[in-house]
């Protein structure tokens, strides 16, 4: 039906102030959202002024003729309702008056709360509604005009005079409005369950998260999360293409195959700091493959791929290529009767050792090769749990001293790796949280 529902509280200083000759927030938010339907809800104390002079809707009919509208009023009678400092009772008859109005709406019509008029524990009971996000609406707060506490007086209340006085009904009258964006609890225990999915690097997770959650909690790093996510997945065309709508970087390598190899190694250590230890084993062979490859190119002065074909699916010593070569004396001295079969790291960890003296890069190189052939054929061709104690049993390097010879390995590759880019996930991760903060559920959100 596309209507607008207004609930309000009527309070002290409805319908219009005595002290400032101006709107009460009932009246200034029926004359800013021109509601359909009016729901009033009066205490005791309300009803009888009602009764004494009409205050309440002889202000609404004259703004309604002012308007040229006519809107639909229902008065919720609370003629026993003298306590009206009592939370609890508010909360609860608030919450059952809302979820009656909810049961005659449609998915067209909006829901309007005034958290303005009323007393201080009917305006916190609307409030925490708002917080427990169990139904959707909008919370109106109306500012003073002083932007100071309301003053009021019902004694000698001269409601028509009161009228004529009012600025508000001048056409250009200020708009005291403000729509407050109250953070739900639902919305609050979500982001801290998405920050702490964004710690330990499940970005899919954190993505669904955020997907059910209201748009406005989420717009600002919601396909930040599923760049993220892409990014985990080396896609690259889907992490650029975020990337430059959004206007955000976090890429330390830029060139294309360079990138490819120190993302693939990123995400090797994220394996190992999530404790992905199987996972972080079988993937560590085509790295090594070509990290080697590239260290032999840039430190070593061999182009390795002047010796092989590369397919799609694999690289192959090609005969040809390495006829009368340095390099094929190499790999015939160290293996008998050598084969030009698939290139195998430790082909590449042979032709390292004879054309590299430098003491690291060799002690780096052959601690990954062991890696390699102690371990890595177990965890990929056996049911077997795989932990940090097992690794550092079968190759005398724990995980993490592992990632540090792999470092040690692109330091040697020529594309100029600084210390800092290894942290680039963590780097990420902090941009990620700090937009969270300044556009997340809390209070600091409100418009």
């Amino acid at each position: 039906m596309n209507q607008k529902i207004l609930f309000s509280p009527v309070g002290g200083t409805d319908p219009i102030s005595a002290s400032n000759c101006r709107d009460g927030s009932m009246l200034h938010i029926c004359r800013r959202y021109r509601p359909d339907k009016v729901i009033l809800y009066m205490s005791y104390e309300i009803l009888e002024n009602q009764k004494a002079d009409d205050r309440y809707f002889y202000c609404l009919r004259r703004l309604d003729e002012l308007q040229g509208r006519q809107p639909e009023y229902k008065v919720i009678e609370c003629s026993e309702l003298r306590e009206v400092q009592e939370f609890d009772h508010f909360y609860q008859d608030f919450r059952d008056r809302i979820a009656e109005i909810y049961r005659e709406m449609d998915k067209t019509d909006e829901l309007l709360l005034n958290i303005s008029s009323g007393t201080p524990a009917m305006k916190s009971a609307l409030l925490v509604l708002g917080t427990l996000g169990e139904f959707p609406f909008k919370l109106i707060q109306v500012r003073t005009p002083e932007k100071r506490m309301n003053e009021n007086s019902h004694r000698d209340y001269d409601v028509e005079t009161l009228w004529e006085l009012n600025e508000d009904n001048a056409p250009d009258f200020e708009n005291r409005c403000q729509e407050v964006h109250c953070p739900t609890l639902s919305a609050i225990k979500n982001e801290e369950i998405i920050k702490k999915h964004i710690g330990v690097y499940d970005y899919s997770a954190a993505a669904t998260v955020a997907r059910s959650m209201p748009e406005r909690y989420t717009e600002s790093y919601l396909e930040l999360l599923e760049m993220a996510r892409r990014r985990l997945l080396l896609d690259f065309k889907g992490v650029d293409r975020i990337l430059e709508k959004k206007g955000f970087d976090c890429i330390p390598v830029k060139g294309e195959n360079e990138r490819k190899e120190f993302e693939y190694a990123l995400t090797l250590e994220i394996k190992r700091k999530r404790g992905e230890y199987g996972d972080f084993i079988r993937a560590i062979t085509p790295l090594i493959v070509d990290l080697f490859e590239m260290v032999l190119k840039n430190w070593c002065n061999v182009r390795v791929d002047d010796y092989y074909s590369d397919t799609s699916k694999s690289r192959r010593w090609d005969k040809m290529k390495l006829q009368g070569s340095d390099v094929l004396d190499v790999l015939n001295q160290r293996f008998d009767k050598f084969e030009c079969k698939f290139v195998q790291s430790i082909h590449l960890l042979t032709l390292i050792e004879t054309y590299s003296k430098e003491k690291e890069l060799i002690g780096a190189a052959r601690a990954l090769r062991q890696v390699e052939e102690k371990i890595r054929n177990l965890a990929a061709h056996e049911i077997v749990s795989i932990t940090d104690e097992v690794i550092k049993q079968k190759t005398k390097f724990t995980a993490k001293e592992i990632m540090r010879q792999v470092k040690i390995m692109f330091d040697h590759t020529g594309i100029g790796i600084k210390p800092e880019y290894w942290d680039s996930y963590e780097d990420m991760n902090q941009k990620l949280l700090e937009l969270m903060e300044r556009s997340g559920s809390g209070i600091d959100r409100q418009k």
